[in-house]
């Protein structure tokens, strides 16, 4: 039967869990110019021109080769920047911003994500920064704190830059992440707070569709992370999404849906291999079809994908008797007991074959189970004489 994966560790939160330094490299290289251009306070020339210097100096450094020497040099400068003129006035409050986001550009290129979210955050505490910079530089400090580790601090600011940015285009994908993140600390009831709205806004990716049915599945609402699996089912759907599908049905009580997605899946050909059929048989018995569990054991018995031994023909011959098939059930509990040759299969059979009106099958096996020592079928041959 299927296992219940531990959330946590499922592909889609371990996928992003394992994010390498080239995924977020360059996550707050901004242009100084451009920022210069919508400030509130002019600035310098001369300031300008040394900001547009160390920035050309940054973008002719080759993405992931980039030279240690060049780096260091604009990190110590711009820091030096930054702070003889942190206490000047508004155009050097803003000018010192802008030192320590080409520092904190720098230091993403070096590989130090921590020290590049300290940077950005300095930069947000100067007075004269727009307040679409301040958001901008908000939620690439989240960003940066999520890749060196700080989650908790990650998930602050992700809130926070959530709560000032509704009208954003960036809302949506900002908040998914936020919601992955908490899915990843296993926060499942304020990750389910945060991924609530996103769900009336429409379709969903498959990604999407993964982790809300994880969130889903660890706020105890089974039947809705269900629901949400089995709408987005389809035959291009890969096989962990129906495999999925088919678990969760188990976990919320719904066997027979457990197993009518899983037929669906072995009949567009997701699963194909013996274990799969074998699951398939049990979900089907679990599940109240067991006529469909016989039908699948004799196409592997036929194909030779499961060995003719008694576990699979005691199985079988189950199936056939709770499906209440006669012929094929006494047919089968015949060729079991052939096999065993146990004096309980032989008059197993017997019994069946009596309380189903077939008494020359009955008295036969039954004296057969005699022969073999068993005493309840010399009683019950009593009945023949």
């Amino acid at each position: 039967m299927l296992r219940r994966k531990n959330p946590s560790t499922s592909p889609i939160v371990v996928a992003h869990r394992q994010r390498t330094m080239p995924q977020w490299m360059g996550v707050i290289l901004l242009s100084a110019l451009s920022i210069t251009a919508t400030a509130n306070e002019p600035l310098p020339g001369d300031m300008i021109q040394d900001l547009n210097r160390l920035q050309s100096q940054l973008a002719s450094q080759p993405s992931g080769s980039a030279d240690p020497d060049v780096l260091s040099r604009i990190i110590t400068h711009a820091r030096a920047q930054s702070e003889r003129l942190s206490g000047g006035n508004r155009a050097d409050q803003w000018a010192s911003a802008l030192y320590h986001q080409l520092a904190a550009s720098a230091l993403v290129r070096q590989g130090d994500p921590l020290a590049a979210a300290d940077e950005l955050a300095s930069a947000r505490q100067r007075p004269s920064v727009p307040d679409s910079q301040l958001r901008r530089w908000l939620r690439d400090e989240a960003s940066l704190r999520r890749a060196a580790g700080e989650r908790d601090r990650a998930i602050t600011l992700y809130e926070q830059w959530l709560s000032e940015s509704s009208g954003s285009d960036r809302y949506a994908d900002t908040a998914w992440q936020l919601v992955r993140l908490l899915a990843e600390e296993e926060r499942w009831e304020q990750a389910m707070e945060w991924l609530a709205p996103l769900l009336e806004q429409g379709e969903l990716t498959a990604d999407q569709q993964t982790l809300t049915n994880v969130v889903l599945r660890n706020t105890g609402d089974n039947a809705q992370a269900l629901s949400w699996l089995l709408d987005g089912l389809n035959a291009d759907s890969d096989p962990d999404a129906w495999r999925q599908a088919a678990g969760l049905a188990q976990q919320a009580g719904q066997i027979g849906v457990a197993a009518a997605v899983w037929e669906a899946a072995w009949q567009l050909g997701k699963f194909s291999t013996p274990e799969e059929r074998r699951t398939l048989i049990e979900l089907h018995m679990a599940g109240g079809t067991p006529a469909r569990a016989a039908e699948h054991l004799e196409a592997a018995l036929g194909a030779g994908t499961l060995p003719r031994d008694e576990a699979t023909l005691r199985l079988r011959a189950t199936a056939w008797q709770q499906a209440k098939d006669v012929d094929k059930a006494l047919e089968a509990w015949r060729e079991l007991a052939t096999l065993t040759d146990s004096a309980s299969d032989w008059r197993q059979y017997g019994q069946l074959a009596y309380g189903w009106g077939e008494d020359r099958q009955a008295e036969a096996a039954l004296t057969q189970a005699a022969n073999l020592g068993d005493a309840q079928a010399e009683q019950w041959l009593a009945y023949f004489e």
